[in-house]
């Protein structure tokens, strides 16, 4: 029963550099499950539900910046997927999705577990790859080959992203008991080499002419990874007022340089004029500041874009000059030829350093809720620690409070709600770092399957924003002014953290207020054989007027 070339979908993956697969369990992908389970080079996990699976993957590719593979069963098991796929695609995290399948002759003729599984995933991933559905024939072992190295190769070009082999497989599925598998028959490495584009010195002297030409530029990085070579040139710009660099948390580029408190001046209808660049350049991918990317749009401003390549979106409208390079290459070229209006950069800075002045002030005497509580938990995290945090307020709250000394990670490509807890266990078992997850209930509970497997993640710490609703939806003009606000937006709901506690074994603490918060911190990030929760209890309506106070407050300032 022994198909080579299912063995040779692991071998490959092996040579290629892919040393994780996160498996959930069904009959259809036996053959691909022992495959990898039984590879020597390979570590595999199981997780049952296939969109915490994913999602775990995802926050594994995300860490090790190498692709990690998934397997699961034909039918919808492979739906399952799409969340986490999708997130893949638009954050640009390398995933092997492989699905089994039925054979083509047994689609839509009311087989068990049977769906349409060609191209499932449209056009959320790199490419669609169809298995041979059998092995008679040389050529066809002969395409199974390139169809393998061709999927692999695809994950990890810039952009690197998802790809989706499906494979349609006949009984029997399971070897014999005396069958053995041989890893060590050779296999065909197809190797994609990628230069790394450059500017030629003709584009240099156009684009240094360009900018000469500017003398308010601001850049704004996206999400991404920390690069401390980008970091440092982005400092040195800033320090010699070259160019202002406004900074979102999700960037992992913010410094005492960068203006990082933009959210609570940026939009300030009596300032849009004092803040006004003539120039944005961006490179990275989203922002989270709404706040920033409405200021930006209505600006109506020249807009240039870095990347190495691919689809490149028009975020603020601008959009007029793409420039294909490394990064550090466009900055040393600003560094030599921009020169800045010192008043603008002055502007942004006195705004800047108003907010970061007054804030702790300011939060100090606001009464006890979210807010309060995250800007608490902040100072405890460890600099070490990496924080992912869950989308709506969780990433709100910690974007308003300033620069990060940690690793940031939050899953805003789609910006959905699914899988923030999966992602930062996926992330955990990569590191034995802290993986502290900032998270609302809405969030935690949809996602609980996130902690049902049996793999050791004690380095894991939650806090959990437990307001019992969708709080967001109050800070929202449209949701809040309507009567159905409580029951169809906020859906309120009554689950705590404690019975989830309960049931995975975690250690588990409760703050109603700073007193009890203090406590809770005190051990938080001791070590420990499980997991810890620290659930903060508040009130949806009063972190509403909490936040609207802060913010009348800061709008003092100006």
């Amino acid at each position: 029963m022994v198909l080579q070339p299912i063995l040779d979908l692991a071998s490959i993956c092996s040579h290629k550099g892919v040393k994780n697969a996160i498996l959930s369990p069904g009959s259809r992908c036996a053959p691909i499950t022992l495959a990898f389970a039984r590879h020597p080079d390979i570590k595999t996990r199981t997780i049952s539900d296939e969109r915490s699976a994913a999602f775990i993957a995802l926050g594994m590719a995300q860490q090790l910046e190498q692709p990690v593979v998934l397997v699961c069963t034909s039918g919808s098991a492979a739906y399952n997927y799409a969340p986490a796929i999708a997130e893949a695609y638009f954050q640009q995290i390398p995933l092997i999705v492989i699905t089994a399948d039925r054979p083509p002759e047994w689609i839509d003729q009311w087989d068990g577990q049977t769906i349409r599984q060609t191209e499932i995933y449209g056009k959320h991933v790199k490419g669609f790859f169809q298995f041979p559905d059998d092995f008679g024939h040389p050529d066809k072992v002969w395409h199974a080959n390139r169809i393998l190295n061709e999927a692999i190769n695809l994950s990890i070009q810039f952009p690197v992203g998802p790809v989706h082999i499906n494979i349609p497989l006949r009984e029997p599925f399971y070897p014999e008991k005396e069958e053995s598998f041989d890893y060590s028959k050779p296999v065909r490495i197809i190797e994609a080499l990628d230069a790394e584009p450059k500017l030629s010195e003709e584009s240099k002297e156009r684009l240094a002419e360009a900018l000469s030409g500017f003398k308010r530029v601001i850049i704004v990085p996206g999400q991404q990874k920390p690069n401390a070579a980008i970091l440092n040139a982005l400092d040195e710009l800033a320090r010699k007022e070259k160019v202002l660099i406004v900074a979102d948390t999700i960037s992992n580029l913010q410094s005492e340089a960068t203006i990082n408190f933009h959210d609570h001046f940026v939009g300030n209808g009596n300032l849009n004029e004092v803040l006004k660049p003539d120039l944005i350049l961006t490179f990275g991918k989203s922002i989270i500041s709404k706040n920033l990317k409405t200021f930006l749009r209505n600006s109506k401003l020249e807009h240039w874009h870095i990347q190495a390549g691919g689809y490149i979106p028009d975020t603020f409208q601008g959009l007029t000059k793409t420039i294909q390079c490394q990064v550090l290459d466009l900055l040393n070229l600003m560094n030599e030829t921009l020169k800045c209006d010192s008043s603008f950069v002055a502007s942004w800075k006195k705004l800047e350093l108003k907010v970061r002045e007054n804030i702790d002030n300011i939060l100090g005497n606001a009464e006890f809720g979210e807010y309060q509580a995250i800007f608490t938990c902040l100072k405890a995290i460890p600099a070490k620690s990496k924080i992912h945090l869950a989308n709506s307020m969780a990433v709100r709250y910690v974007n308003f409070l300033g620069k990060r000394e940690q690793e940031i990670f939050c899953n805003r490509g789609t910006s959905g709600i699914d899988g923030s807890s999966s992602t930062a266990v996926g992330c955990a078992l990569t590191t034995e770092d802290f993986v502290t997850l900032i998270t609302g209930d809405m969030a935690f509970f949809y996602d609980r399957n996130a902690f049902w497997h049996n793999y050791p993640i004690s380095n894991v710490r939650i806090i959990l924003l437990n307001n019992h609703a969708g709080g967001i939806f109050r800070l929202i003009e449209g949701p809040a002014k309507q009567p159905e606000l409580e029951e169809y937006f906020e859906t309120s709901q009554k689950l705590d953290g404690k019975s989830l506690a309960n049931e995975f074994g975690f250690d588990y603490q409760l703050a109603l207020d700073a007193e009890s918060l203090n406590i809770g911190l005190q051990d938080f990030y001791s070590k420990s054989t499980v997991p810890k929760i620290l659930e903060i209890q508040s009130e949806s309506p009063k972190n509403a007027e909490i936040l609207k106070w802060v913010k009348f407050k800061i709008n003092e300032l100006f």
